[in-house]
């Protein structure tokens, strides 16, 4: 199930948008002047899927309509009109299946004693009685300006919201409709990770800053530690019922010495390939070459068996391998041009040298935070994109031009392409960038104001 179409109608009062996307290559691109809400339609679009409801109440617009490829549909009202024709301070989700009769659930507003806003869902049919008593009184401390902003606080809300309150919780139909649409939005804001300060035991936390190229180096360290990990359990089974195996090993006349050979290359050129990447260390006894008259019919067997082995035990790394190479091929395209170089190791994920001597340091390795703006812009957003979204996803991104040079502007959409062909994501774009869109104009969508 993917989405086809998205359109609003009202946005700040004043735009109607129409969005078709791209389905083919699975990339589109939509550009306007400032002001026009393209990056307001990406947080819409998130703030629905992943149910953010205090983002979505923050957004001024009427109708948000997403189509899907079933040709269903799914229509977000705000302020929709109630059975007397008037106004309310809900929001009402529609679902709308070929000729069925639409699904319908409302989120109520509730205020709290500062008159702040927060968003609880509830059915069109739930009564609430004691409001007050909705949300615990560690949530009231947040305005809801930096509510939006952290992650943490809005999961915490909800899934506190949701263990006292099972009866209003969102209806089955909404939660399977979302969980198709698996959604991700990658913000223009994006070097700074908000981390809650989880030590104290104040009822307002305050939430501590991370550089997010350094929690993403972590990050990719301990993926990469955790794979080095299932790859010796395997090889632990594996080489415990190696000779077992040998001796009961059938002999295999169809298998010739070359194809033997062959085979045992691969393996060789396999394992080189993700020592080159940080996956395994390097072993100086690993190469050997097999010469034709080394080759019996009892080496045949055992080698058969050690090359099924081998295969099964390197397969572990096959996903992390092709996105670290990928990564690490984009990425010092790009980083040549400033005399550095990254690689990766299981200690300490992303690993920045430079070849450049400076006479206020001997040091030839950097911290990833000595990195460029636009080189940390680059490096985050391409992690996110091959680490950290989940298959068939729809990723927005918002102005991946950012800190980026010309040159690299110039290269985006290619880099992007084979990371979504690789990663099997499809992407909706905002950019202000006629270098990121080049002459692929045919991806594009133009929003246009009202005829004045």
């Amino acid at each position: 199930m993917r989405i086809k179409q998205i359109s609003v109608s009202g946005l700040f009062g004043i735009f109607d948008h129409v969005i078709p996307l791209n389905m083919d290559e699975r990339t589109t691109i939509i550009h306007c002047p400032n002001g026009f809400g393209k990056t307001a339609i990406l947080r819409i679009l998130n703030s629905f899927f992943n149910s953010r409801y205090a983002d979505l109440r923050a957004i001024p617009f009427r109708i948000f309509r997403v189509e899907f490829d079933d040709n269903t549909n799914v229509e977000i009202i705000k302020n929709a009109e109630n059975a007397e024709g008037l106004e309310t301070n809900s929001i009402v989700l529609n679902f709308y299946k070929h000729d069925l009769k639409p699904l319908s659930f409302t989120l109520m507003r509730v205020n709290s004693r500062s008159d702040r806003e927060v968003f609880m869902s509830v059915s069109s049919d739930d009564i609430m009685p004691e409001r007050e008593q909705l949300y615990p009184p560690r949530f009231m401390n947040i305005p809801i300006e930096k509510i939006r902003h952290l992650e943490d606080y809005l999961q915490g809300f909800y899934s506190v919201s949701s263990s006292n309150f099972k009866s209003q919780e969102e209806p089955d139909w909404l939660k399977k409709l979302k969980s198709n649409i698996p959604i991700r939005l990658i913000e223009s804001q994006r070097l700074l990770n908000f981390i809650p300060n989880r030590s104290s035991k104040r009822s307002a936390e305050t939430p501590s800053m991370l550089s997010t190229v350094s929690a993403y180096s972590d990050e990719l360290a301990k993926l990469m530690q955790d794979k080095f990990k299932e790859y010796g359990t395997i090889s632990q089974s594996l080489d415990r019922t190696f000779p077992i195996r040998v001796v009961k090993q059938q002999s295999s006349a169809d298998l010739t010495d070359e194809q033997l050979r062959d085979q045992l290359n691969e393996l060789e050129a396999t394992r080189s390939r993700l020592i080159e990447v940080g996956l395994l260390d390097k072993d100086e006894d690993s190469e050997f070459q097999i010469q034709p008259q080394d080759i019996d019919e009892s080496t045949k067997n055992a080698l058969s068996v050690y090359v099924e082995d081998v295969e099964k035990k390197l397969s572990v790394f096959a996903e992390i391998a092709s996105k670290i190479d990928l990564l690490r091929k984009i990425i010092n395209n790009k980083f040549a041009y400033s005399y550095k170089e990254i690689n990766f190791s299981k200690e300490k994920g992303f690993v920045v040298t430079t070849s450049y001597d400076s006479p206020l340091s001997n040091s030839k390795t950097l911290l990833p935070t000595d990195l460029s703006s636009g080189e940390q812009h680059e490096l985050v957003l391409l992690y996110e994109l091959l680490f950290k979204v989940q298959p068939n996803s729809l990723v927005l991104i918002d102005e991946p031009e950012l800190s980026l040079h010309v040159g690299w502007q110039v290269q985006f959409l290619k880099d992007l392409q084979d990371i979504t062909q690789l990663a099997d994501l499809n992407i909706l774009m905002a950019t202000h960038s006629p270098d990121i869109i080049q002459d692929r104009w045919d991806l594009t969508v133009e929003l246009k104001g009202p005829q004045k």
